[in-house]
Formats: structure tokens, C-alpha cells, sequence
């Protein structure tokens, strides 16, 4: 069977489906015009599904005998970023934006669904459609899989489209990809007083603005060189007039990793070096420390398989560098073994060259026919292979 022949023939059907989705972005967990979109395309191509988790979707596609079970997982929300692009199909919904390529992620597996739902008689056992909300707030897998989307699963794929790979290459490179992602929160207490009078008070921005420095001497200075990781604060709050010495402040970061022994080390290093801060100034320092989705690690089996689909479609299968996001995939793949495909959209000719988030991010839609057949190849060579 050709798959690339196959999804060249829904091209223009999955071009036309992303357009319609990257019209209306919603955010995670109120994606509810993006999930009755959804249902509308799976009644019209015939495949039952249920619905869960509010906005999510299970489907299913059976085929021949009982053999493994396939998940295959999209992510639908949008962000809330105002869309700078003059298209067509520009967001209506102001204020919002498809800016990380979600729209791409529905249309192509509305696309592979279609596709497969064609030929189940050809496939060896189960294919599982999940459509998955709130990913960009990394809530949505753990729900989605509560709710039973790997109940009976042998294996997960899916994929993200990306801005910094060109397009026509794609990258399932066994091992770690995407970071594991947490974010903390720091609250430190002073003592109020004059902004002319310092040493009455105890001063929080002094406090704080010494922990958001020395906070960077844990990758500098207590972790290996040889370990990507990252510690950034990017919110402080404090104060309330020029002439007051503030008496509180809150800071706000994350930290990325792709060793989820360094990943265990953060929180006591974190708290060890703002509770000494700040008591040096005198102030006080609590941490909360929470954990967002853990490191994306590629199956070394399901990597190999991944290889030879890309190859088998047509595409450029290459080695891309590390990503310092985090995806929320890997509740899946911690569970099942699986990987996740890193699809390239670039095109500076067709202006696709912006980062994703940016209000002018959009994509070389010819890429969404290789992401289509990569959904249909990998199906194929995991079911079938022996």
C-alpha cells in the first residue's frame, strides 16, 4: 500500500481542515467549538467515539482480529495570543490564537482517521484516535488517560509540528527530546517601613532580587556541564510605592530538565538557596514547588519503527537537537511505550519562520501531508509487525 499516495489524495482536505480550526482557537479546557468540530468530522467519515473529560475525544477504529492496540494523540487547545497574520482564515476569535500549531496536530489526524477507517480490513488489530484539551497547561493527558484513553494499549504516537526544522524533515530520534517542566513559586517576608529609613524595615526586593541571582548558580555551579537544564525566574512581584520598603514579594519560575534524577534535586536546591538569601537580608523565603510533565522519552523500538515509516513516506528522517518545552505526552509514554515525532513546518519563502507563540507563527502546509502519512505508516508497521 502507498500511504503517501493515500495522503496526497486528502491534502487539500486536511489543508481545509487546519484552516478551519485555526480559525477558531479556544483555551485549554473551554475547547468546546473545537471538540463539537471534531465530532462533526468523525460522524461524517463514520468512526464512534466518546466523549470525555468535558472537551476530549476517544475514538476507534477496529480492524482485522484482535492483534495490538495503537494510541494516536492530538492536541486541541489554543493560546491566548492575538494573531498578527493577515490570512484568510486569521483567527475570529480575538484575542486567541492556534500559535503552536494544535490546528495542524487536529487536521492530521482527522486526515490519518479517515484514512485508516478506509483500510481497517488491511489492519492488524485496534487504532485509537485521542483528541486531547488543555495541553498547554500540561493538565490534559493525565485526565485523558484517568478516563481510560490507554485502557488496552500497547503502544502511543504522536507528533508536533516545529518552526525551527524546515519542512519535509522529521526527527524520532530515540532517548530524551522535550524537558520535563515544573514551576515554582517563591514567597519571601520582610518588614515594611520609609523608603528613607531602609534598616527599620527588611527589605523583600532586596531579598528577592538576591535569590533570583543566586538561583543561577545551580546550573552554573551545582549540576554537570554535561546536563542540559535550565532555572528561570520570570515573574516578581513586590511593593507598592517608590518611597516604601515592601514587606512582601512573590517569584514566580521553572526549571528544565532531561534527567529526572536532576529533576528530583531541584526543589531542595531551590529552597536551600532562597531560605539563605534571604535570611542573609533578613527576610524569610517559602517555596512551592509543583511538578508539570515529566521528561519526553522516545521508545528505542518505537523510534526504529518511526525511522523506517518516515523513510517509507519520502521524508528526510534527521537528528534535531533537543527541545527545552515540555509536552504533556509523556504521561502517555511514561505508562506505554511510544514516541513523539518533531515534524518540520519551515519555510522562510512562505514567511513560516516565526517560533511558536509568536502572533505571526504559521506553517508550510505541505507538511501536513507527511504528518498525515506518518500517522498512517507508523499505524500500519506497529500493528503489522511481528
Amino acid at each position: 500500500m502507498d500511504v503517501r499516495k493515500l495522503a496526497k489524495e486528502y491534502k487539500q482536505y486536511v489543508i481545509e481542515l487546519r484552516r478551519k480550526f485555526h480559525m477558531y482557537p479556544e483555551l485549554s479546557l473551554k475547547e468546546f467549538k473545537t471538540s463539537q468540530l471534531i465530532k462533526e468530522e468523525l460522524d461524517n467519515i463514520g468512526i464512534t467515539y466518546i466523549s470525555v473529560a468535558e472537551t476530549g475525544i476517544i475514538a476507534e477504529i477496529k480492524g482485522k482480529g484482535k492483534g495490538k492496540t495503537i494510541a494516536l494523540r492530538a492536541d486541541i487547545d489554543g493560546l491566548a495570543v492575538t494573531e498578527a497574520n493577515d490570512l484568510e482564515y486569521k483567527s475570529k476569535h480575538e484575542g486567541f490564537m492556534h500559535a503552536c500549531g494544535h490546528d495542524c496536530h487536529i487536521a492530521m489526524l482527522l486526515g490519518a482517521a479517515r484514512i485508516l477507517n478506509e483500510v481497517k480490513g488491511e489492519l492488524s488489530g485496534t487504532v485509537k484516535i485521542v483528541f486531547q484539551p488543555a495541553e498547554e497547561i500540561g493538565v490534559g493527558a493525565k485526565e485523558m488517560i484517568k478516563q481510560g484513553a490507554l485502557q488496552g494499549v500497547d503502544g502511543v504516537f504522536g507528533m508536533h509540528v516545529w518552526s525551527d526544522l524546515e519542512c519535509g524533515k522529521v526527527c524520532v530520534k530515540e532517548g530524551p527530546g522535550w524537558a520535563a517542566a515544573d514551576v515554582f513559586t517563591i514567597r519571601v517576608k520582610g518588614k515594611g517601613g520609609h523608603g528613607s529609613a531602609p534598616h527599620q524595615g527588611i527589605d523583600a526586593v532586596l531579598a528577592s532580587s538576591a535569590i533570583v541571582m543566586n538561583l543561577q548558580s545551580i546550573v552554573s555551579r551545582e549540576l554537570s556541564p554535561f546536563e542540559p537544564a535550565v532555572v528561570s525566574v520570570g515573574y516578581l512581584k513586590a511593593g507598592s510605592e517608590y518611597n516604601v520598603i515592601a514587606s512582601e514579594a512573590v517569584l514566580r519560575g521553572t526549571t528544565r530538565c532531561y534527567n529526572e534524577e536532576i529533576r528530583k534535586k531541584f526543589p531542595e536546591l531551590i529552597e536551600r538557596i532562597a531560605k539563605q538569601t534571604a535570611s542573609t537580608y533578613r527576610a524569610e523565603a517559602e517555596l512551592e514547588y509543583i511538578q508539570g510533565p515529566p521528561v519526553v522519552v522516545n521508545d528505542a523500538d518505537c523510534s526504529k519503527i518511526a525511522d523506517k515509516a518516515v523513510q517509507k513516506i519520502g521524508a528526510e528522517s534527521v537528528q534535531f537537537q533537543k527541545i527545552s518545552a515540555a509536552e504533556d505526552v509523556a504521561q502517555y509514554m511514561n505508562k506505554v511505550p511510544g514516541v513523539f515525532a518533531v515534524v518540520g513546518v519551515k519555510n522562510k519563502d512562505k514567511g513560516a519562520c516565526y517560533a511558536q507563540h509568536h502572533p505571526n507563527y504559521n506553517v508550510d502546509e505541505e507538511a501536513l501531508e507527511i504528518g498525515t502519512a506518518l500517522h498512517v505508516q507508523y499505524v500500519f508497521d506497529f500493528l503489522n509487525e511481528k
